[in-house]
């Protein structure tokens, strides 16, 4: 048997990967993080599957029930929103297999940033605006972030940050990026992205706090900064340039 690690994607049944649908059809038992996974993802188990919703599970009763399925010859499809490469807490779980000597292997997903990205219509990365992308979170009430990635450090590069696990404080998020973006910097929140209940906000830094306030979004959002987000007047990038050699 095989534990598959699968990222479930934004929400939207239809943006799973086509491998992904696969390895959810064929296993018997399914753990999945009820807060971000929709019920509906779930009518792909077979017939018979063991649902099991991990929101309010420990990391050790997690994987006591993965080592159950091993014992019983069960292959898993373990869902996780979004992709597994950010915020999954997948790391303590492979490491918790691997000191089992259970099996598992990894099936990516479209991570969140992507599909909240994709409903505002843009791009995040535009010639001359902004080159790099920083996926991060706020500190408060979860790990502690290591030292040099606060939002203030990050931000420092004027590039494209964008925000996790971290809408519930909006407040503080904007009061460490006021003074390194500038009030005025273009900033979203998407909630739900892909569903048809997501909220879309756009506006300027320093007014996106009360606009989040206001419709009530208090998890399952990304909130992103720079001025990727408005930017209109950029030269065309040299990938598809008149100019460019393509001998």
């Amino acid at each position: 048997m095989t534990i598959h690690f699968i990222g479930a994607g934004p929400g939207a049944p239809d943006l799973l990967t086509l491998r992904a649908h696969r390895l959810i059809a064929a296993s018997p038992v399914c753990l999945y993080a009820g807060t971000y996974v929709p019920p509906e993802m779930l009518a792909i188990c077979p017939p018979g599957a063991r649902t099991i919703d991990t929101a309010n599970m420990t990391l050790t009763e997690i994987v006591a029930e993965m080592l159950r399925a091993d014992a019983d010859g069960l292959d898993v499809a373990r869902l996780a929103s979004g992709d597994l490469s950010v915020f999954s807490a997948l790391a303590e779980q492979m490491r918790r297999l691997d000191a089992a000597g259970v099996a598992y292997d990894l099936c990516p997903g479209v991570p969140a940033y992507a599909a909240a990205a994709a409903v505002l219509r843009r791009e995040l990365t535009v010639p001359t605006v902004a080159q790099t992308v920083t996926l991060t979170r706020i500190a408060a009430l979860a790990t502690p972030m290591p030292d040099g990635e606060g939002l203030a450090e990050l931000g420092r590069s004027g590039g494209t940050l964008v925000l996790h696990l971290s809408v519930h404080r909006i407040d503080e998020v904007v009061a460490q990026l006021r003074d390194v973006y500038g009030p005025e910097c273009p900033a979203a929140v998407v909630s739900d992205a892909s569903r048809e209940h997501q909220i879309v906000l756009r506006g300027r830094l320093d007014e996106i706090a009360a606009a989040v306030h206001e419709a009530g979004i208090r998890m399952a959002a990304v909130v992103i900064v720079g001025p990727a987000l408005a930017a209109s007047t950029f030269p065309d990038s040299h990938l598809y340039s008149d100019r460019r050699s393509r001998s």
